[in-house]
C-alpha cells in the first residue's frame, strides 16, 4: 500500500529528526532532502486513490512510488537499527570500529543518493499519471460532510418470512436433539437469517441455554469447545489445560442437564461435523442444533432425514427497500433517484452482501453519484455471481479514501471468521502506521473513527458493542475476507503462513524478500525451528491457537530473524525467560508477549518506539526495571500481574527534554499499590485507564497527613478505573478494606468504576453514589458485604450499568430515584438475594435485567417488574420500550 507506505515513512524521518537525530548525526542533511523529496507524492497519492483501478499508467506509477519508498525505508531503518545497537555499548569508539561505522556511513549516503534519483525521476514522469488522474473529474462531486451511521437492525429486508419458518423449525418437532440447516451461496444472508433466529423472542424464550460459534474452514477443536462451554459456565485454569477430547466429555456433561440451542455458524465440511458432534447429548429435552453452510451435501450429512432450508435470494422489490435503507437510511427515496436506485438493486440479482456493498457507497459519496454508480454495476451485468460480488467488493474498495484502504486490507490478516477486538486492532493500526494524527485528536479516537467508517460503509460487522455504545469487537463477512487476502498479494502486503511444514521449508525464502508482515495461523513451533529470516518484514502476528513454550535455543530466533520489526503479538508464544536480543529491535511500537519471567529488564529501555506493551505472565507480581518515563512514545502499559513500575529518575525530571517525556501514557494496567505516587502520576498526567491490583488497604494508609490514593483525585482525564484487592496467598478476608477515600479523592472524571474482593460494607456505597460522573459500576465476586443495603437519597443520578457479583446481600430496598437512569442491571451468583426492589420497574430507562444462578425469590421478583411495565405501557399506550429479562437457570 503506497499511501499507508508513505504517511509512516514520513512520519518515520520526522520522528527521528526530531527526538533521535544524534543516530543519524552524519546523514541528517540527506534525510532532510529525502524527506521534502517524498512529501511530493503524498498528494498525488491521495488523489490518485479512486482512478487507480481504471488506468494502467496510474497502477504503474503507484507501484514505482511503493517500491521506491520500501527501499527508502530499508535503507534508512536498517542503519538506524545498527547505529543504536553499538551506541548502546559501553565502548563507543571501539563499538563503532566494529561497526565499521565510516563505511556503513558512506553506503547508506549513496543509497540514499540513488533513492533520491529514482524519487525525482518518478516525479518527472508523473506527467503520464497526472493525465489519467484528471479523467472524469467533473463526476467527482459527491457530498463530503460526515453522514451519521446506520444502525444494523435486527430485522433484515426479505428475511421475515424465511426467519419464522426457521423458528418453527426449531420449536417444533420430535422430543429428540435435531439439526436444522440454513444452506446457501456466499453472501445470500445466511448468517444475518442466523442471527435474527438467535435474537428472536421466541427462540430467547424457548432457549435460555444457547450458544452462538463460528467454525469456517480452519477451526480449533480445543477453542471451539472452550467457546461454547464460556456462554454456560466461567472458564477456569484447568478447563484451559484439558485437551479437546475432556473438553467434549465436559461441554456434554453440562449440556445433559437441560434444553439448550447451538448455532454453529459457516461448517465447511463433514469432518467438521463429525469432529465436533461428540459433545451435543442426545438427552431427549428438545435441544436443537442450527447449522449454517454454503455446502448442502454438508447439511444433508448432518440430518438426512431432514432436508436443509435453502436460502432463497431477494425479490426484486425486497432488493429495492434493502438499498433505500443501506444507502438513505429509510425507504424514502427522491423520486428523481428511483430510476438509478431499481436499476442498481435488480442488478445485484437478489445477493444481499452485494446491495448492502453497493449501498454503502452511496451512502459515503451522496446522491450525485447514484447515475455514475449504476452505470459501473452495468459492467458487470453478464458476470456469474461470485464474479460480480468480487467486482462489488472492488468497486466499494476503490471508492474509500486512501486512509482506509490499508486498514481495511488488514483485515485478511486476522484468521477467517475471527472475532477482532476493537482495542487490539485500533492499536495494530497506529503501530502499523496507518494512523496519523490530526489536531486535537488521539490517534485512538481518530482509528475508532475508522472503523465506524468501514462499518457504515456495510464493509466491516459489528461483533459486540461495549456497555457504553462503544463497538467492543468486530468482523468481516468471508466474501471480504478473501478480497482482503487477494488485495494485499497483489500489493505483497503480508504473507499467510498456514499448515507449515518443516521439511519443504526454505530459510532463503524468497517470498519472505518481498512481504512486510507475516501472519502465522497454524504450527508456530515448527515455523520458529526452521530458522526463518526476513530481512525486511516490520510486522509478526501469530494467531495459531497452540500454545508453544520456546525451547532455550529458540528464545532469540524472532528478534534475531526480524530485526527491523514495528509489531511483534506473540501471544500464543511463550518465552521462558526474557529475549535479551528483543532489546535490539528497536523499530519495535507493538509487543505482546507471554511468559514466565518476573522482570522486564532495564534494558528494555532503548525500545524507545514502543506505543503499546502487553505482557501476560504466569507470575502474579512483574518488576518493571526499564525506565518507562523515558519511552517518550509509551501510550497503553497492560499485564495482568501486579506491576512495579520505577520512580522517574531525577536524572529524567532534570532533563532538557522534560516536558516530551509527560503525557503520552493513556493506560496503566494492572500496577500495585506501591506504585501509585505522586512522582509516578506526574508523570502520566493524561491518564485514561487504571488498573491497581494488589493490596489496597496500602492505597489507604495515612502517612504524615496523606495516602496513595490521593494521587488518584489529581487524575484530571482518568475515565476508567478498576481496584483488584489481592493478598494472595492470605484469604481476600484478611485484605478487607475498612472504608472508601472520600468522594473527592476519587478522580473527577471517573466513568468506569470496577471493584474486586473488597469486602467493602454496603454503607460506603454512599460514596460511589456522589461520583457525579459514574456511569458503569461493577461490583465483581465480594467487592461488598452485608446483608442490608439501603442506597441514599440523591445518589447514582448517571450510572447506566450496575454489575453485582458474588455476595452476601439479602435485602436490597431502592426505588427508581436511586437509579433515575439505570439501563442494564447484571446480579450474578446472589444466592441470598430475596428479591429485587419493586420500584425498578418504574425506571422509565431500565431495558435489561439478567439474574445468573441467583435465589428463586429473587427471580420471581424480577418477573414481577416486567409484568408490572408491561402493564404501565399498555395503561400509558406508550411504544414497547424493548425491556428484557433473562434468567438463568430458566427453572428459577
Amino acid at each position: 500500500m503506497a499511501d499507508a507506505a508513505v504517511e509512516f515513512l514520513l512520519e518515520n524521518l520526522k520522528q527521528l529528526l526530531l527526538y533521535n537525530a544524534s543516530l543519524i548525526l552524519d546523514i541528517k542533511g540527506q534525510v532532510e532532502f529525502l524527506y521534502n523529496d517524498l512529501s511530493l507524492f503524498k498528494a498525488f497519492l491521495k488523489d490518485s486513490t479512486e482512478k487507480r483501478s481504471k488506468h494502467e499508467t496510474l497502477k504503474e506509477l503507484v507501484k514505482q512510488i511503493r517500491d521506491v519508498v520500501y527501499e527508502a525505508e530499508d535503507a534508512i531503518d536498517t542503519f538506524v537499527a545498527h547505529a543504536a545497537v553499538h551506541k548502546a555499548r559501553k565502548h563507543i569508539e571501539k563499538a563503532f570500529h566494529i561497526f565499521d561505522y565510516p563505511a556503513k556511513l558512506r553506503s547508506v549516503a549513496r543509497d540514499i543518493e540513488q533513492i533520491r534519483a529514482k524519487v525525482k525521476d518518478i516525479y518527472e514522469n508523473k506527467k503520464f499519471g497526472f493525465e489519467a488522474l484528471h479523467v472524469g473529474d467533473g463526476a467527482d462531486k459527491g457530498t463530503k460532510e460526515k453522514k451519521p451511521p446506520i444502525v444494523e437492525e435486527d430485522n433484515v429486508v426479505g428475511f421475515e418470512d424465511e426467519a419464522e419458518k426457521v423458528i418453527n423449525l426449531l420449536t417444533g418437532g420430535s422430543e429428540e436433539l435435531e439439526v436444522i440447516s440454513i444452506v446457501g451461496m456466499p453472501g445470500l444472508g445466511k448468517t444475518t437469517l442466523a442471527k435474527m433466529i438467535y435474537r428472536d423472542p421466541k427462540i430467547e424464550y424457548e432457549f435460555y441455554s444457547r450458544a452462538w460459534v463460528y467454525i469456517s474452514q480452519e477451526y480449533s477443536r480445543k477453542e471451539v469447545f472452550l467457546h461454547i462451554l464460556s456462554n454456560f459456565t466461567q472458564l477456569n485454569d484447568s478447563m484451559y489445560k484439558m485437551n479437546d477430547e475432556n473438553l467434549a466429555k465436559e461441554l456434554c456433561r453440562i449440556l445433559e442437564k437441560g434444553k439448550y440451542l447451538i448455532v454453529m455458524d459457516d461448517v465447511w465440511s463433514e469432518e467438521a461435523w463429525n469432529d465436533l458432534k461428540v459433545a451435543f447429548p442426545k438427552n431427549n429435552k428438545r435441544s436443537r442444533i442450527l447449522i449454517t453452510s454454503r455446502i448442502k451435501r454438508v447439511a444433508r450429512h448432518a440430518n438426512p432425514s431432514r432436508e436443509p432450508h435453502n436460502l432463497r435470494f431477494l425479490t426484486p422489490d425486497e432488493s429495492w427497500r434493502l438499498l433505500q435503507r443501506k444507502a438513505l437510511g429509510a425507504e424514502n427515496c427522491p423520486e428523481d433517484l428511483v430510476k438509478d436506485g431499481k436499476h442498481i438493486a435488480n442488478e445485484c440479482r437478489g445477493l444481499p452482501l452485494a446491495i448492502v456493498v453497493i449501498g454503502g457507497i452511496l451512502l459515503e459519496k451522496g446522491t450525485d453519484w447514484w447515475e455514475q454508480v449504476a452505470k459501473s454495476v452495468d459492467a458487470y451485468i453478464a458476470m456469474d455471481q461470485e464474479k460480480r460480488m468480487d467486482n462489488f467488493i472492488a468497486l466499494s474498495y476503490n471508492h474509500l479514501p486512501y486512509h482506509l484502504k490499508a486498514c481495511f486490507i488488514y483485515f485478511g490478516m486476522f484468521p477467517e471468521d475471527c472475532e477482532i477486538l476493537v482495542w487490539k486492532l485500533v492499536r495494530l493500526w497506529i503501530a502499523e502506521g496507518f494512523i496519523q494524527q490530526k489536531e486535537g485528536m488521539s490517534l485512538e479516537v481518530i482509528g475508532e473513527e475508522y472503523l465506524e467508517d468501514l462499518v457504515n460503509r456495510n464493509l466491516v460487522m459489528v461483533g459486540q458493542y461495549r456497555s457504553n455504545g462503544k463497538i467492543k469487537t468486530c468482523r468481516i463477512h468471508d466474501m471480504l475476507h478473501e478480497f482482503c487476502k487477494k488485495e494485499a498479494a497483489e500489493e505483497n502486503f503480508f504473507q499467510e503462513i498456514k499448515y507449515f511444514d518443516q521439511r519443504t521449508y526454505v530459510s532463503s525464502n524468497p517470498a519472505l524478500e518481498r512481504y512486510r508482515r507475516l501472519c502465522i495461523h497454524s504450527r508456530v513451533s515448527n515455523y520458529i525451528s526452521a530458522k526463518p529470516v526476513g530481512p525486511r518484514v516490520r510486522s509478526f502476528l501469530c494467531f495459531s491457537n497452540e500454545e508453544t513454550i520456546l525451547q532455550a535455543e529458540h528464545i532469540s530466533s524472532i528478534p534475531g530473524a526480524f530485526k527491523l520489526l514495528r509489531v511483534l503479538d506473540a501471544k500464543s508464544i511463550t518465552f521462558p525467560r526474557f529475549p535479551t536480543d528483543l532489546t535490539q529491535l528497536v523499530h519495535l511500537r507493538y509487543i505482546v508477549l507471554s511468559s514466565n519471567f518476573k522482570v522486564l529488564p532495564a534494558a528494555f529501555s532503548s525500545l524507545w518506539n514502543i506505543q503499546t506493551l502487553v505482557i501476560v505472565t504466569s507470575s502474579r507480581t512483574l518488576e518493571i526495571k526499564a525506565d518507562i518515563w523515558k519511552m517518550i512514545q509509551l501510550r497503553h502499559l497492560k499485564t495482568n500481574a501486579s506491576t512495579a513500575l520505577p520512580g522517574p529518575l531525577s536524572k529524567s525530571r532534570k532533563s532538557k527534554d522534560d516536558s516530551l517525556m509527560i503525557g503520552s501514557l493513556q493506560t496503566l494496567s494492572t500496577i500495585s499499590p506501591e506504585s501509585c505516587t505522586e512522582d509516578v502520576f506526574a508523570r502520566a498526567p493524561n491518564l485514561k485507564v487504571l488498573g491497581i491490583r494488589g493490596q489496597l488497604a496500602k492505597l489507604l494508609e495515612n502517612k504524615s497527613g496523606s495516602m496513595l490514593f490521593d494521587s488518584l483525585g489529581k487524575l484530571s482525564h482518568l475515565e476508567n478505573l478498576k481496584l483488584l484487592n489481592d493478598v494472595f496467598p492470605r484469604p481476600p478476608s484478611e485484605g478487607k478494606l475498612t472504608s472508601l477515600p472520600q468522594r473527592y479523592k476519587f478522580p473527577p472524571k471517573l466513568k468506569k468504576l470496577t471493584l474486586s474482593d473488597t469486602l467493602l460494607d454496603w454503607k460506603d456505597m454512599s460514596t460511589l453514589g456522589m461520583l457525579e460522573n459514574l456511569e458503569i459500576l461493577k461490583l465483581k465476586d465480594n467487592a461488598f458485604t452485608g446483608e442490608w443495603w439501603q442506597p441514599e437519597d440523591g445518589g447514582f443520578r448517571a450510572l447506566r450499568i450496575l454489575h453485582i457479583g458474588r455476595s452476601d446481600l439479602v435485602s436490597w430496598n431502592a426505588s427508581a430515584r436511586h437509579f433515575p437512569r439505570l439501563k442494564h442491571l447484571f446480579i450474578k451468583h446472589c444466592s441470598s438475594l430475596e428479591a429485587l426492589p419493586s420500584g425498578f420497574a418504574d425506571i422509565a430507562s431500565l431495558q435489561l435485567v439478567e439474574l445468573y444462578c441467583t435465589t428463586r425469590s429473587a427471580a420471581a421478583s424480577a418477573r414481577k417488574i416486567q409484568e408490572k411495565k408491561k402493564q404501565m405501557q399498555v395503561e400509558q399506550s406508550t411504544r414497547s420500550t424493548g425491556f428484557k429479562l433473562s434468567i438463568y437457570p430458566p427453572d428459577q
